[in-house]
């Protein structure tokens, strides 16, 4: 094995766990909706708001926070938002109000999250990889974030019933904690210095918002983050609602989340054999097979199960595949602040999911509209990722390798 390639899979093997924390603890937020909202008499649009803005800051730091990783480094980004993570968890524990919720889950984790998921770690695994293999490295890292979903999202439930859900976000934090040892794996190479004059970061930003494609990519990633943060926080009270046991729910999510390894890893692969935009428009049909499906059945605890196996094939499936087509668009060297700004628009559709659900619940005691809408953004989202072309622009076309 030679230094390269050492330094590059203890590179991949770092951002694997660090995605794993990050995204493996977030997935379980929703576990809290139920005890949050009995011991202080919320409605449910009161946590999901919270989960919302946590979803909306995330989005709106990511673009910052991941020009600051281009610019400056990878790993202190990492370390930033892993302490800022860990202080929104251990503040989320102690929220007693609205307020204090917002600030800790919404604003506090929102901004950790940024830096410590997709974008940034995605950014750094995409430039540390010769082009061919980008797309599965890519794939790789977000499949270890699913693991990290599998495999958390039992223990934070075992975590709320042993020792209820104030020190259970307390033990979370602890566990997050790991990220700031783990940013130590994070060593990016030097890149390689060019013939010609160095792009600007302004210059950057001018040249993709010239770009149709990535307007088309961002605004199909909205509609992947509406679905994703929907489902996530709802779909548990969705079946309590309907009379299937609570434990229901959870194992619901564990599938996905294990079911999402496979998928993602299989998305990376197929996306350096075959057109990336073009997939991401088979995988949003897909979800909108798989939505309208589940509401036609009946529902059972094994309808429940088969949805979670279908959507977790399918849920950050699309997350490799997009931050892929980016970087061969645009070129790597701007990837995490380019990719943060497509992330962006993933969080203001997560937003509108995850306060949405509870915003129509309470007001029609129902979420029937919020999934006639998560199908209608299915069809949307496979129409405009169909016209994207992965056709490297201009400046990188007479470039060298």
């Amino acid at each position: 094995m030679t230094t390269a390639w050492r330094s590059t899979t203890w590179l991949l093997l770092g951002a694997s766990l660090i995605l794993a924390l990050s995204l493996g603890t977030r997935h379980g937020f929703g576990l809290f909706l139920p005890p949050m909202s009995a011991e202080f008499g919320w409605g449910r649009e009161v946590f999901a708001f919270a989960i919302a803005l946590q979803n909306l800051i995330w989005g709106l730091a990511q673009p910052i926070t991941g020009a600051l990783a281009d610019r400056f480094g990878a790993r202190k980004a990492i370390v930033i938002g892993g302490v800022l993570y860990v202080l929104g968890l251990l503040c989320m524990g102690m929220a007693d109000s609205p307020l204090s919720l917002s600030l800790s889950a919404g604003l506090l984790i929102g901004i950790g999250l940024s830096g410590t998921s997709f974008s940034v770690i995605l950014g750094v695994v995409g430039r540390a990889v010769p082009v061919e293999k980008r797309s599965m490295a890519m794939g790789i890292a977000a499949a270890a974030g699913s693991f990290g979903q599998f495999a958390m999202l039992p223990g934070t439930l075992g975590l709320i019933s042993w020792l209820g859900w104030s020190a259970a976000l307390l033990a979370l934090g602890l566990m997050v904690a790991l990220i700031l040892p783990l940013a130590a794996m994070i060593r990016e190479a030097p890149q390689p210095a060019s013939n010609g004059p160095q792009q600007t970061l302004v210059e950057a930003l001018r040249e993709a918002a010239s770009h149709s494609g990535f307007w088309l990519l961002a605004l199909g990633f909205f509609v992947c983050g509406f679905q994703v943060v929907f489902v996530a926080v709802h779909l548990p009270a969705y079946l309590v609602d309907h009379h299937l046991p609570a434990l229901t729910g959870t194992t619901v999510l564990a599938l996905v989340g294990l079911f999402n390894i496979f998928g993602t890893y299989i998305a990376g692969w197929l996306g350096g054999r075959m057109a990336k935009p073009r997939l991401l428009s088979v995988l949003y049909l897909l979800r909108g097979v798989v939505i309208t499906l589940f509401l036609l059945a009946p529902l059972t605890q094994w309808s429940a199960y088969l949805f979670g196996i279908a959507m977790g094939l399918l849920w950050l499936s699309t997350v490799p595949l997009t931050n892929g087509t980016v970087a061969t668009l645009f070129g790597v060297r701007n990837l995490s602040m380019l990719g943060g700004i497509v992330f962006l628009f993933h969080q203001l559709g997560s937003f509108l999911g995850g306060w949405l659900g509870g915003y129509l619940y309470d007001t029609t005691g129902s979420y029937d509209l919020v999934w006639q809408i998560a199908v209608g953004l299915s069809l949307m989202a496979a129409a405009l990722n169909w016209p994207v072309r992965e056709v490297p622009v201009a400046r990188l076309q007479g470039a060298p390798a």
